[in-house]
């Protein structure tokens, strides 16, 4: 089969499309033929070297995101069939293959039925994203119909799920984006309050909108220093949900105001093999729950061919990008 591979961590340059033996199907796997896959800020940064521990080995096939179709089915799987088109967030880390190729194997545990609304492309785009806010809003944060929360990054790959999630569960949501355009792309997405954080400071808008009472829920998906401005806008006794936190941070705020912190990592199911299950029944959930149109991926106008993967990455690096960068199945030699 066709793959694009890294024999070396470096920029977007270092990916080479080569031939690889096309994986055998392993009891309890699925054989996929990818249609689809996206651009995560994880990929970039295994990529770079920048996350040493949890890349695949050399020649590495990257991407954990897809969308395709099951072209073959392992002994012990009996939900699906040659034919199926199914998406999930299944590889591309220590000891997977990912989606930067013809065809991928993947534990069927973490394999859905794709949404029915959606292109391969919508779909692709989905599967990481989608299972971060849903572990931080659902499964972490717990949020209830009616609480306040608010979502740093509105726009951006997590944030743009987490949005149209809480408004799904019930809560006013409250946008936090840096300019016009992303205000009016958040206001589409459903939030209730739009909130231009380059405009207005964190003091200033939580006593605007909460009395200076602070927001039930904060769902930073920015992380790092800026969790001193989500513990800064919580309230007392409030809950803080960060899926980036490789820093390390004062917590007096967090002590001070008696604060829940919750971190994130999706990526623990696939690289220690525990709770696979859970990732397939949270894209099954959300596939009923896009096919009732409460939830669409959000899409950068750029799209890019596999072929093109340099360019793909270089956009999504860029910070240029809004909502996710996609790339379909497409090889040089065809």
């Amino acid at each position: 089969m066709k793959a694009l591979v890294i024999e070396q961590f470096g920029n977007s340059s270092v990916f080479k499309e080569t031939d690889l033996k096309t994986p055998d199907v392993l009891p309890n796997h699925v054989l996929i033929q990818v249609a689809a896959t996206s651009v995560n800020p994880v990929d970039y940064k295994i990529r770079q070297g920048v996350a040493v521990d949890i890349a695949p080995s050399f020649p590495a096939v990257l991407h954990g995101d897809m969308a395709g179709t099951i072209a073959a089915v392992g002994a012990g799987v009996d939900w699906f069939h040659i034919g199926d088109e199914v998406y999930a967030c299944a590889g591309g880390v220590k000891g997977m293959g990912g989606a930067l190729a013809e065809y991928m194997l993947a534990d069927a545990r973490l394999i859905a039925h794709k949404p029915k609304s959606l292109t391969m492309a919508e779909a692709a785009a989905l599967p990481l994203v989608s299972i971060t806010a849903w572990e931080g809003l659902i499964d972490r944060a717990k949020i209830q119909p009616g609480q306040k929360v608010l979502v740093y990054g509105a726009t951006g790959g997590v944030g743009h799920i987490g949005v149209q999630l809480a408004k799904w569960a019930g809560a006013k949501v409250y946008a936090l984006v840096s300019n016009d355009e992303k205000a009016a792309i958040a206001h589409r997405l459903g939030a209730d309050i739009i909130i231009n954080y380059r405009k207005q400071p964190v003091e200033e808008f939580v006593a605007e909108h909460t009395d200076g009472q602070g927001f039930d829920v904060v769902f930073d998906t920015v992380g790092n220093d800026n969790l001193q401005n989500a513990f800064k806008a919580a309230k007392l006794n409030g809950t803080v949900v960060s899926i980036v936190s490789l820093s390390q941070q004062d917590l007096t705020l967090l002590h001070a105001k008696g604060l829940t912190l919750h971190l994130v990592f999706m990526l623990i199911p696939m690289l220690f093999n525990v709770n696979r299950i859970h990732h397939r029944e949270i894209l099954l959930k959300l596939a009923q729950i896009v096919d009732e149109g409460k939830i669409r991926p959000l899409l950068d106008p750029k799209t890019f061919s596999m072929a093109e993967i340099a360019d793909a990455h270089q956009h999504a690096e860029s910070g240029q990008a809004i909502g996710k960068v996609v790339l379909t199945q497409s090889f040089n030699s065809y």
